[in-house]
């Protein structure tokens, strides 16, 4: 078998042109040429990249006789119907097991664990054992069919990995998966030995927990910050670059509908980004031993980079910032970053609220030992009964508005209030918003 196969089918699906090893491939699928493609995986990529009018791409598996083939398939579609390109990655025999992975029924699980557990292909459980289970609180008949993760909370390691959810990807063992026990907070290890189904597929786990010494959790260890990392940062940023990938049309012309769709799941990304990054703020900001660098620091500076920032966004949105009030210097004891952080947050909202073809004005003055930073707009303006509520955790004008997670300001005041300073708004409804940063002077 060739590296790389080629063929070509008409807008009906029909067989039109093929290389020799595609068409003898086809053939022992049942297919011929002029007729439709005989092989399931392709046909379906054929069609599907024929009613989206974009290039489609996957990893198929090809069963083909006493073999299976491991490919990566394009189908580009085009006025006359899809090209294919079929590239092998691997031959196998079919139903190969992986070395090291045992098939169902010869996996046994550790006779030194303290519970013995057993779970599908879908990660449920078929078998708990009797004995340290029932005294622990758990009830072995109640588990039978129900999700793993009602027995044991899983908890990254210490390099912010899951063990287990990467031994599931990758359909192998695992060892020092830390956990807790559902409901009773027990802290154990799992281990586990991965079952193949006759066909080779994954068949689930035979594992063991053994109990573990409660300790009290490292400073430096951030689970949450670890998991947020290492499971949903990576899948967002891959998510939103095929998104742009699609929407910018770079493997021909696309319709537009899905140009727009495209676009809509880019945005949401980017949002779902947005909201980690102010969870991962949260937890910081409220931990006891939150400090702030304490420095002096140019506040202009400060303002005239974080519109920098938003220009795009404003141009956009067909808004102008004003930033014509932070020429001079201005100095504010605080740390950089931080305050960066809440100007760019008051000046994205100004930004989001100003109506089109109005300004986002910035402002810098000195009020006796305070350095003062005010962000105005010409927005609806917030009524008397809000400008106190804005301020709290996940709190928002219009909840039912689109965007946003209700979390800015709310750590944009207590990021002020950790340098020593405060937040502010004065408005009215129809007069826009005034949100002044005050910070100790240099």
């Amino acid at each position: 078998m060739p590296a790389t196969l080629h063929a070509a089918v008409d807008r009906h699906d029909r067989l039109a042109q093929a290389d020799d090893a595609f068409a003898a491939l086809n053939a022992r699928a049942g297919g011929r040429p002029g007729a439709l493609v005989a092989i399931p995986q392709v046909a379906v990529l054929v069609r599907l990249a024929r009613r989206l009018h974009i290039l489609v791409a996957r990893a198929v598996t090809i069963a083909d006789g006493e073999r299976d083939l491991d490919c990566w398939v394009k189908a580009l579609p085009d006025e006359n119907g899809v090209a294919l390109t079929i590239s092998l990655l691997r031959e196998r025999a079919a139903g190969h097991a992986r070395a090291g992975a045992a098939t169902l029924g010869e996996v046994t699980a550790p006779e030194d664990a303290d519970w013995i557990w057993e779970v599908d292909s879908e990660l449920r459980v078929t078998r708990l054992s009797l004995g340290a289970a029932a005294r622990s609180g758990l009830d072995p008949a109640a588990a039978l069919g129900r999700p793993l993760s009602r027995l044991f909370v899983l908890e990254p390691d210490r390099d912010g990995t899951m063990p287990l959810l990467d031994a599931l990807t990758e359909r192998r063992d695992f060892a020092d998966q830390p956990a807790r026990l559902h409901g009773g907070g027990k802290r154990v290890t799992l281990a586990g030995h991965v079952r193949l189904d006759g066909g080779g597929g994954f068949g689930g786990f035979v594992g063991g927990a053994y109990a573990t010494a409660s300790e009290p959790a490292s400073p430096q260890l951030r689970p949450f910050d670890h998991r947020l990392d290492s499971l949903l940062r990576g899948a967002l940023a891959r998510i939103i670059a095929n998104a742009d990938g699609i929407s910018a049309a770079g493997d021909g012309p696309l319709d537009r509908h899905y140009v727009d769709y495209a676009a809509d799941i880019a945005g949401a990304g980017r949002h779902l980004l947005g909201l980690i990054d102010d969870l991962v703020d949260l937890e910081a900001i409220e931990r006891a031993d939150f400090t702030t660098e304490r420095a002096p620091v140019d506040l202009a500076d400060v303002a005239r980079r974080a519109a920098a920032l938003l220009s795009a966004r404003a141009v956009e949105a067909g808004v102008t910032i004003d930033r014509s009030g932070c020429e001079r210097a201005l100095l504010a004891v605080g740390e950089f970053r931080r305050m960066l952080q809440v100007a760019v947050n008051l000046i994205a909202n100004a930004v989001r609220y100003a109506p089109r073809d109005s300004a986002v004005v910035l402002a810098l003055r000195r009020e006796g030992a305070r350095a003062l930073l005010t962000v105005a707009d010409a927005g609806q303006g917030i009524a008397a009964a809000d400008q106190a509520r804005i301020f709290g955790k996940f709190e928002r004008v219009d909840p039912g508005e689109p965007g946003g997670s209700g979390l800015g300001l709310y750590i944009a005041r207590r990021l002020a209030g950790a340098m020593g300073g405060t937040l502010t708004v004065d408005s009215a409804p129809g007069e826009g918003a005034r949100f002044t940063l005050a910070l100790p002077a240099g």
